[in-house]
């Protein structure tokens, strides 16, 4: 299967039959399509969505495709339009590209003719500058847009920036897309999941380790922030930070150097830090569970990745990107999702974002036997989303939660007896009880 580039096209027709059989033909292509049936429908899809080509019939009732052409011009100047027509001329092929008409095709139309035409046509009016900084970002909504124009102006400079956005949203691909447009670009990008590890793991990771520093510690071994000396050092989760590494980690910031455990030198590094969280960082600060002074550290830039649900528009997109991937790593034979399947897409609420539609969409492909992914399959890959392994952070979320909460019931919400039980002082247990909203009193009989 051709992979081709990524693009939003409109389909203009006034016989619907036509104009369905075009919209799958191009989907099964990879293409995102609109469709309408009129060019005043043609005018007001333009006005609400970003398209990146047009390909409209030429004759049609009130508003035939040459018409349209010179609307559109009126509202985007330099949108390419392909016109296809049953009545075509020589003559008016060459009226209309005089004009400023892409192409003009003849009916039946040749596959590999539009397909050439298509091709160029985006490659003309594709814009000069460089995208590739940002190549695994697949979107056209307005939010994202904006979002990647700030993105590419912070990546310019070496301020600490902070990502919000819920879990799956794609917070790690946007740190590295930062990277990526920055001059650091030809130095490692090094990404940490900070609410993953235990402590004492995570600080060796961090900060490395000389030889003895703990059991198991038989040789020195460096850390994170020199692994990515020169390049970007991502902090995933960092609301999750334990608080004994805040305070490590805002002198490394104040400071710039690095103390591996169980040594007494410091180290000089030279790294640009992103990070990143689903938490509310000012409710947490306000809690006592993060400290204000590192959140402004962190947060010079913040940057916030809209959910899903916030940019629906993309889902064509992204659902037709994902399935090319997948396709091409396991079913070749897999080209198109149904019509049915991608309104049934577009109207799922996604709560897990980007990486729920990344696992539903591998789950259709590993289950179909078709060339079209059918919305039974969708439903059945979205039912089963529902009951799909959560992260190792959110697992252990829920974990906490769950004992907390059996800790306070089995002590009828005395805290000093369920902390002893815990293995915690008072201070970190109403610190845990805080984190997880919990209330001992609403445990008391």
């Amino acid at each position: 299967m051709i992979s081709r580039k990524p693009a939003h096209l409109l389909l203009v027709d006034d016989d619907p039959g036509l104009l369905k059989l075009l919209g799958m033909r191009l989907t099964s292509e990879g293409y995102s399509v609109v469709t309408a049936e009129s060019g005043q429908e043609g005018l007001r899809v333009l006005h609400r969505e970003k398209v990146d080509l047009v390909i409209s019939d030429l004759r049609m009732d009130e508003m035939d495709g040459m018409q349209l052409f010179t609307e559109i011009q009126k509202v985007q100047p330099g949108m390419p339009v392909i016109i296809l027509t049953a009545h075509g001329s020589i003559p008016d092929a060459v009226a209309a590209t005089q004009k400023g008409v892409f192409s003009f095709l003849t009916k039946p139309i040749d596959r590999d003719a539009l397909y050439k035409a298509i091709d160029e046509a985006l490659e003309q009016s594709a814009p000069a500058t460089d995208d590739s900084w940002r190549n695994a970002i697949v979107t056209r909504s307005p939010l994202m847009l904006r979002l990647l124009k700030q993105a590419r102006m912070v990546a310019q400079s070496d301020v600490s920036v902070l990502i919000n956005g819920q879990s799956g949203t794609g917070k790690e691909i946007f740190a590295q897309a930062i990277h990526n447009a920055s001059p650091r670009n030809n130095k490692p990008f090094v990404a940490i999941n900070c609410g993953a590890l235990p402590e004492q793991l995570l600080e060796s990771e961090l900060f490395g380790h000389a030889r003895g520093a703990f059991t198991g510690a038989v040789s020195n071994r460096e850390g994170l922030f020199q692994a990515a000396e020169g390049g970007t050092l991502f902090l995933d989760e960092i609301g999750d930070m334990p608080a004994p590494l805040q305070v490590k980690l805002l002198r490394v910031l104040q400071e710039r150097k690095v103390r591996p455990l169980g040594s007494n030198r410091d180290i000089d590094i030279d790294v640009r830090i992103i990070s990143a969280t689903h938490r509310d960082l000012p409710k947490a600060m306000a809690r006592g569970e993060f400290r204000e002074d590192l959140y402004y550290r962190l947060n010079v830039v913040s940057l916030k990745i809209p959910a899903l649900a916030e940019r629906t528009e993309d889902i064509p997109l992204l659902a037709n990107h994902l399935l090319r991937q997948s396709a091409q790593r396991h079913k070749p034979f897999v080209r198109a999702f149904s019509t049915d399947a991608m309104k049934r897409l577009m109207t799922a609420s996604w709560p897990g974002n980007v990486r729920q539609l990344v696992n539903v969409i591998e789950q259709c492909v590993a289950l179909t036997s078709s060339p079209v992914i059918s919305d039974a399959l969708v439903e059945q890959a979205l039912e089963g989303e529902n009951t799909a392994l959560p992260t190792f952070a959110e697992a252990r979320n829920q974990f906490e939660l769950n004992y907390l909460r059996k800790l306070l019931q089995i002590t009828k919400g005395n805290v000093t007896h369920a902390a002893r039980m815990a293995g915690r002082n008072r201070t970190e247990f109403y610190k845990l009880l805080s984190r997880h909203e919990l209330d001992a009193n609403d445990f008391k009989e």
